[in-house]
């Protein structure tokens, strides 16, 4: 291997930003490729509640709050980055973004006062990219498995059998959309329909769970296997109807939960429920994964590719 090429994969910092419908996260991860394989370390994890999705869902555009607060924190990654020495970087904006009528012109706000190039994304793509984490934490699973990435405005789920990648499908059912009573009358059917499908063509199908809520809802319960981050649906199922008793402020109170996570939880439950109920889950597996890991693990594909053609 030329040194051009180890500078360029060895010792650095990539960063991924996801503008979610809830939250907008800034992670950045150093990478290192060893003997072993390629070694993945987070260097750091900022997560803002910005909501976007409650102005989208209900007045389908952003409001200048929120457009004004979006500005100022892109400023504030930027500058984290150049701190932290990144290197590469992709700003991916999901299911608020795609539908908000002035996402576009904030884009451009964004670009010329930050510097920081955002993509809206579809959900295929939002999708697959939450798959690619696979490089990183998941290539050794067997069986079949179905990836499902819970979001403020969107669900996305991949199947897997035998580790290879069957399908991808992004829905337009999400915890902000549901809160926000936005969900359209037919897409739930399409999800179940969907569903019902590939648990006919895939028997034995076991969930992989990501976003905030997943993980949320796994730390909470008591009754799981740590040693391979699972738990069982049923043990979800209990934990989602005692959630479902109280009112946001309660959830607060008796869960120490944050505001921006105790409304949304219950609708995250709802879903993961929903699908695992159809396709006859037994265990849902709780790894740290999203669609940041994912933009990440993207990146350092496409820059060992770009290495790999300039040695030849």
């Amino acid at each position: 291997m030329s040194k051009e090429m180890e500078t360029a994969l060895n010792g650095v910092n990539y960063a991924a930003i996801d503008i979610g419908s809830n939250a907008v996260r800034l992670l950045i991860k150093h990478l290192e490729e060893t003997k072993e394989g390629v070694k993945f370390s987070k260097v750091l994890l900022l997560r803002v509640p910005l909501r976007l999705g409650f102005d989208v869902f209900s007045k389908n555009k952003i409001s200048d709050k929120k457009a004004k607060n979006m500005v100022r924190l892109m400023k504030s990654y930027s500058y984290l980055m150049k701190i932290y020495d990144v290197k590469d970087y992709r700003a991916c904006a999901t299911s608020a973004m795609r539908d908000s009528k002035n996402g576009q012109e904030i884009i451009k706000r964004v670009a010329k006062e930050s510097g920081i190039q955002i993509e809206i994304i579809d959900g295929q793509e939002e999708a697959k990219i939450v798959y690619n984490n696979h490089v990183e934490s998941m290539e050794d699973r067997k069986g079949n498995y179905m990836y499902v990435d819970v979001g403020g405005g969107s669900t996305e789920i991949n199947l897997l059998s035998r580790g290879q990648l069957v399908c991808s499908r992004s829905y337009n059912i999400g915890t902000v959309r549901i809160l926000n009573d936005a969900v359209k009358e037919g897409e739930w059917d399409r999800l179940k329909n969907d569903m019902a499908e590939l648990a006919q063509s895939y028997p034995g199908i076991n969930i992989i769970g990501s976003g905030g809520n997943i993980n949320k809802l796994y730390r909470m319960i008591e009754k799981k296997d740590k040693k391979r981050a699972r738990m069982t649906v049923a043990s979800l199922q209990e934990l989602h109807n005692e959630l479902k008793q109280y009112t946001v402020a309660e959830r607060m109170q008796k869960f120490n939960l944050k505001p921006d996570r105790a409304d949304v939880i219950v609708p995250a439950g709802d879903i993961f429920l929903t699908i695992s109920d159809i396709i006859k889950a037994t265990y849902i597996y709780v790894p740290v994964i999203g669609l940041a890991d994912g933009v990440i693990d993207g990146i350092y594909l496409r820059n060992k590719w770009k290495a790999l053609n300039n040695e030849v």
